[in-house]
């Protein structure tokens, strides 16, 4: 424990030297002996957390990777807490997806037993033209990727409510209104309403949405504009994390 201590003294004052430092100067800012000092910095550089160049230290490429991903695990983090504000203030399940690489990516579930999350019974990534989730990303495509996505998952029944074909899909999508909330009904689940609310940053089109039982369906679209609402105030938080 007292070298892991120590060597993590190391990294830390590595760290704070942007040009390098020399052995010594660590030795002297750390308190440890000279000899301990030069060993785990050999160790360290072996291992890469740290490289050395012209007697100076600097961070390696292992300890960048290793701030990369804390930065990465703290962005999911945000959002998570972020969906689970909101469930827990609009009071439904919190759905956060992606479209990337050409394909629906669910990203982030946020539900409790007051706001059960509904059950993916036939897969989100085929099914993106039943449910509210993809409709929405697929709205904020241009007409030759989402003829692309219909080639590769045609639409096919899911539920009685399903749109029936690709040009129907196509024609509702034509319509959708830019960043206006997508809404389903029953069209992926019999029994569950849903809606998309579209946000993009950059080229990579994203959504937050929403699902509520279908008996309570009057209350979808107030949800959905109350959620609008809270995107645009977080909205500078949500675009960094699809860097995720």
């Amino acid at each position: 424990m007292g070298s892991v201590q120590r060597a993590m003294r190391l990294l830390e004052t590595v760290a704070a030297h942007a040009y390098g430092a020399p052995a010594k100067q660590l030795a002297r800012e750390t308190g440890l002996a000279l000899p301990t000092t030069y060993h785990l910095l050999r160790t360290l550089v072996h291992e890469g957390y740290l490289r050395r160049e012209k007697g100076l230290f600097f961070l390696g490429d292992a300890a960048e990777r290793l701030g990369c991903s804390g930065a990465q695990q703290k962005r999911r983090s945000t959002v998570a807490d972020t969906l689970a504000h909101w469930r827990d203030s609009i009071g439904v399940p919190m759905y956060y997806a992606m479209y990337r690489d050409g394909e629906i990516e669910v990203m982030c579930v946020s539900a409790s037993r007051q706001a059960p999350a509904v059950e993916e019974w036939a897969d989100f990534r085929e099914t993106g033209h039943a449910h509210a989730i993809g409709q929405c990303l697929l709205s904020q495509l241009d007409e030759d990727a989402r003829r692309d996505h219909l080639a590769r998952y045609p639409v096919q029944p899911v539920t009685p409510y399903t749109v029936r074909d690709n040009d129907a899909l196509l024609r509702r999508l034509a319509r959708t209104r830019r960043m206006e909330p997508v809404v389903e009904r029953q069209e992926y689940a019999v029994g569950t309403v849903c809606a998309a609310v579209p946000f993009t940053a950059g080229a990579t089109a994203a959504t937050l949405a929403i699902s509520l039982p279908a008996h309570q369906a009057d209350r979808l679209l107030p949800a959905a504009h109350r959620l609008q609402a809270e995107i645009g105030r977080h909205l500078g938080a949500l675009a960094l994390s699809i860097s995720i």
